[in-house]
């Protein structure tokens, strides 16, 4: 966890409790003050996977049940779970259209920015965002120092946007989907369904996930199912 949400004057436990849950505050912003979108007031809380994630993840029902979209419904149970204990509104990156503005709350929060790849990079997950929910609180609480570098600025390499084997996210062009998907049907593309994005797994921050091939599994067959 980014030391100095460890230390934020944000309600009772909640950063305890989303450690436990296997998830990580990635970031926390007034939304008045930086013109979220969606949003005029209180403080918002962007939850993601954490290190822990799929260890927790695997011993819930959800995991195990056979239906569809496991790791949406076990984020809606056990966000809108806190939500309801600290007296907060839950927000979900899925469930649309229409979607709620994560992005642009990403964004606001100064601590996601643009990659050489055109995703989001998060400070301490790399290109492993996942963010799996929000919490929205009616008062503007006191919040620790947010903004971080982006790390792009300081990495001279840049792996990631050259790592694609078919070259479907790079600085040159926009997020070619189809050549990716397309990669993902051969027998080449078993490594990225299996392991997880190249490109994603080339950014030196993405360490921080503690990211396994089995969560990386889930989320590839999620975005590319057969």
């Amino acid at each position: 966890m980014h030391a100095d949400l460890e230390t934020a004057s944000l309600p009772g436990r909640l950063n305890s409790e989303l450690v436990e849950h296997g998830l990580l505050m990635m970031a926390a912003l007034h939304p008045a003050k930086v013109q979220a979108r969606d949003l005029t007031s209180g403080t918002l809380v962007l939850i993601g996977c954490g290190p822990g994630f799929w260890q927790v993840f695997n011993r819930a029902p959800e995991a195990n049940d056979g239906q569809r979209d496991p790791v949406d419904r076990w984020s809606s149970r056990v966000i809108t779970s806190l939500s309801n204990h600290y007296d907060a509104t839950p927000y979900f990156p899925f469930g649309g259209p229409p979607y709620t503005p994560f992005i642009d709350w990403a964004q606001k929060s100064e601590r996601a920015h643009p990659s050489p790849t055109g995703m989001l990079v998060h400070d301490t997950v790399g290109l492993m965002i996942s963010y799996r929910g929000a919490l929205h609180f009616k008062a503007e609480l006191p919040l620790p120092r947010n903004k971080a570098q982006n790390p792009c600025d300081t990495c001279t390499t840049r792996p990631c946007a050259t790592a694609c084997p078919v070259g479907a996210l790079s600085e040159t062009q926009a997020y070619d989907v189809a050549a990716c998907h397309a990669y993902l049907d051969t027998e080449a593309g078993q490594d990225c369904l299996s392991n997880g994005c190249a490109a994603r797994r080339a950014c030196p921050i993405s360490a921080g996930a503690n990211r396994t091939p089995e969560q990386s599994t889930l989320h590839m067959k999620a975005f590319h199912p057969k």
